[in-house]
This record gives structure tokens, C-alpha cells and sequence, in this order.
């Protein structure tokens, strides 16, 4: 398939994806904006008003930066996994490279991760951090958690063809990771012996990330960046492996 056709194919799969999940939702894409401020609102009043623990806007800005690249990453992962069942018709009908769908299933939730970036940034900029030219590091670490996120999804979802349980193992996964990345909690507390396992999750690595540039001001830690990258490209290219090998029988199961 010539390289304009595929873009053509991965651009209508992602225009579908995103059409089809808002399709009968009355608010429509205002949930992406509408979900992660209510969270972030919730924890920032349980941890600053119940708890009485630091200043409360530096707080929920703090969990804001953990909340977006984790959002865009549970959801990303849990679509991307069940694609190839959700368009098993299409795979069946039409000679695609089925890795096409996995990862259109990705890109689509960029769209939503677009307006959270843009919720993410209208916060800091209102609330007085501003513009820096630490700015410029952004589409390098969003770009490796896309890629991060693609690796996952193209394992998951061919894994899923067999075993339907998969989905549930992400779901599951994703509550556990919830609590493990460095969400609502800064990095700071996290005991000495546990600081390198952390670093080595590319999400707990992202979310430090982003807030060592949009609320430190600093670029990202060189070693931190070093993991985020390594474990991006490994993901991805162990995910499109295992994908690689899986999808000989697909049509049998789907």
C-alpha cells in the first residue's frame, strides 16, 4: 500500500474512532475538558482542605500535570487493545495492515489529549507560571508517550484476538497504575530505593517531566528523559514484533 493510501486509510480510521465514541454523548467532546477538572478538583480538595497538606493552587496544577498524560494514556491503552475486535468487519472486508487500526485507535485519542494539553497550559499560564523555553521540550515527551502508547496497544490488541480476558488485565492494570504513578503525590516522597523503578515507568517519567518544565521552569532531567526515550522505543518495537507474529490467524478468531 502506497504511503498516501495508508494515510488516507489511518486518517479516516481515526476520524471514525473519534466520530463513533461522541456519537450519542450530548456534551460531546466537552467531557475531555470536563473530566479531569472535576478529578483534579476532588483530589485537590481531599488533599489541601481534608487532609490540610500545601497551597492549593500549586497543588491541583501539580495534579493536573500527572492527570492529563495519565488520562490520555489509560484510555489510549484500553481502545487500542479491543480495536481489532470493535473493527473486525472492516479487517475482514477490506486487505489493510491491520497494524493500522491499533494505532489509529491511539491517534484518535490525541484529539482528546490536544484539549487537555490546552486546558494543561491556559492553567499554568493563568495562574501565573507563564511561558518558558522549557516549553520547547513538550512535543518531544508527548511524542514519546504516543509512541510509548502504540507499542502497548499493538501487543494488547493482538493478544486480545485470543484471549478476550486481555481487556480486563488492562483495565485492571490501569487502576494499579493509578496509584503507582506519581499522580496525585509528588515524586519527592517516594522513598530513595523505589526512585529508580519509578523512573523506568515511561508515564511516571513523563508526568515528572512535565512538571520539572511547566511548574519548575527546568528542563526535564537528563536521566529521566534517557528512560522515557529507551523504554518508548523498546515498547513499541517489542509491541509491533509481537504484533507481527500474532496476526497470521487473526481472520480465524475475529
Amino acid at each position: 500500500m502506497w504511503n498516501g493510501d495508508l494515510l488516507f486509510l489511518l486518517s479516516n480510521l481515526v476520524q471514525k474512532d473519534f466520530k463513533t465514541r461522541y456519537r450519542n454523548m450530548s456534551l460531546g467532546v466537552f467531557w475531555s475538558l470536563l473530566n479531569p477538572l472535576v478529578l483534579m478538583s476532588v483530589l485537590t480538595f481531599v488533599f489541601t482542605k481534608v487532609l490540610g497538606g500545601g497551597n492549593t493552587v500549586d497543588y491541583a496544577l501539580s495534579v493536573l500535570c500527572g492527570l492529563v498524560p495519565f488520562n490520555f494514556f489509560s484510555l489510549a491503552w484500553g481502545t487500542g487493545t479491543s480495536s481489532l475486535i470493535d473493527n473486525a468487519s472492516i479487517i475482514k472486508r477490506v486487505p489493510i495492515p491491520r497494524a493500522v487500526v491499533p494505532i489509529a485507535s491511539v491517534l484518535s485519542n490525541c484529539m482528546h489529549l490536544v484539549i487537555q494539553i490546552a486546558l494543561l497550559l491556559t492553567a499554568i499560564i493563568v495562574f501565573g507560571r507563564g511561558v518558558t523555553i522549557q516549553w520547547l521540550w513538550l512535543p518531544l515527551v508527548w511524542g514519546l508517550e504516543i509512541i510509548f502508547v502504540c507499542g502497548l496497544a499493538l501487543a494488547c490488541s493482538a493478544i486480545n484476538v485470543y484471549v478476550r480476558d486481555m481487556r480486563y488485565v488492562v483495565e485492571s492494570s490501569n487502576l494499579v497504575l493509578f496509584w503507582l504513578v506519581p499522580v496525585f503525590y509528588s515524586f519527592d516522597i517516594i522513598p530513595q530505593q523505589y526512585r529508580e523503578i519509578y523512573q523506568w515507568n515511561p508515564v511516571a517519567a513523563l508526568v515528572l517531566s512535565l512538571r520539572n518544565i511547566l511548574l519548575a521552569g527546568i528542563p526535564p532531567l537528563p536521566g529521566t528523559l534517557w528512560k522515557l526515550t529507551l523504554a518508548a522505543v523498546v515498547t513499541f518495537i517489542l509491541g509491533l514484533t509481537v504484533f507481527q507474529g500474532l496476526k497470521r490467524r487473526f481472520y480465524e478468531y475475529l
